[in-house]
């Protein structure tokens, strides 16, 4: 897997907070049926991901990638915070593409959550592969449930990431105070692994693809000192906050782990502005799926990318680019 984050990573051109996004040039002709031509007009685009050792960076560098060999579109990705921070910046305008939890996207359009009052005029390419809640706590913590993290020192996730979200919904529902309950920190997935391995963090939430590399380096490094959680008997009560949460498994081989995993998961999806020019909603809609497979060798999340669901984005409207590349 580290093999395939250095691929990523030579993939992905990494951005800095002074990156400029919206730089598309104007919608290209007209094609029969008054359809807008399902090409890319030249310009420049950037994705907005997550955290290096997340599977968005990798995926997302991918994308990057198969857009500039195969468009007149050339794309970079960069390093975020990840979906609330992605959202954020995307309607600001500093990025033109974004990959985000579905959860985040929903709260997004409706205003809620970290959007309170504020919805955001976002529009769905593509739901593509799911998250799954990878709850991983140091075996001698004394967790065995989310209730048992009580004064334990957790990670949440970066500030304004999707892992934030959900992180802070499973601890509310639990009967946790987020904010008072626990000794929250908040991380990127790469500290709190290291925290882990030191012994100076108990436990860490993580809303991810399967394998995540990051993961995957904590398991292989500490064995039957991290446990995974099953945390499905909260799934009720998160999904009277929003019914996109499901019930998944990590299975056991993912990470060499004793046995299958009982977990939530929550689809992805890949969101721009609404009005992003339609030939290149549709130009890269159409390229995702047509090169799926070199996707799926730069991480295997990409397999569950699947076209029959692309469309499935509610309560997010889909792009009329995305349904002319979807047929929908």
């Amino acid at each position: 897997m580290r093999s395939k984050l250095l691929l990523a990573g030579a993939l992905a051109v990494v951005l800095s907070a002074t990156a400029c996004g919206g730089k598309q040039t104007s919608e290209p002709a007209q094609g029969q049926g008054g359809q807008v031509a399902c090409e890319a007009a030249d310009g420049r685009i950037t994705i907005a991901t997550g955290n290096v050792g997340g599977v968005y960076y990798v995926v997302g560098g991918g994308i990057a990638q198969l857009l500039s060999n195969n468009s007149k579109l050339k794309a970079t990705a960069a390093e975020t915070g990840a979906s609330v921070q992605n959202i954020q910046q995307l309607t600001g305008r500093e990025y033109d593409l974004a990959f985000t939890l579905a959860d985040t996207a929903a709260d997004a359009v409706n205003g809620k959550g970290a959007f309170d009052g504020k919805p955001q005029k976002i529009q769905a390419l593509s739901r593509i592969y799911p998250n799954s809640t990878q709850v991983v706590v140091r075996a001698d913590a004394g967790i065995n449930s989310v209730e048992d993290m009580r004064g334990k020192r957790i990670s949440t996730g970066s500030p304004k990431s999707g892992t934030e979200v959900i992180a802070n919904r499973l601890l509310t529902a639990a009967g946790l105070n987020p904010d008072a309950d626990i000794q929250a920190q908040r991380l990127a997935l790469g500290k709190s692994v290291e925290g882990m391995k030191g012994g100076t963090i108990d436990g860490l939430v993580w809303s991810g693809g399967l394998p995540t590399p990051e993961i995957t380096d904590l398991t292989t490094s500490m064995g039957t000192g991290v446990k995974f959680l099953d945390i499905t008997p909260l799934l009720p009560k998160l999904q009277q906050i929003n019914p996109v949460y499901e019930a998944g498994t990590i299975p056991a081989a993912t990470y060499q782990l004793p046995a299958d995993v009982p977990t939530i998961v929550v689809p992805n999806l890949l969101v721009v502005r609404d009005d992003f020019p339609t030939g290149d909603a549709c130009a890269v809609t159409k390229l995702i799926f047509d090169r799926k497979a070199e996707l799926e060798q730069v991480h295997p999340a990409a397999k569950q990318i699947v076209k029959e669901h692309a469309g499935h984005t509610d309560p997010v409207p889909l792009h009329a680019g995305a349904k002319q590349a979807l047929g929908s």
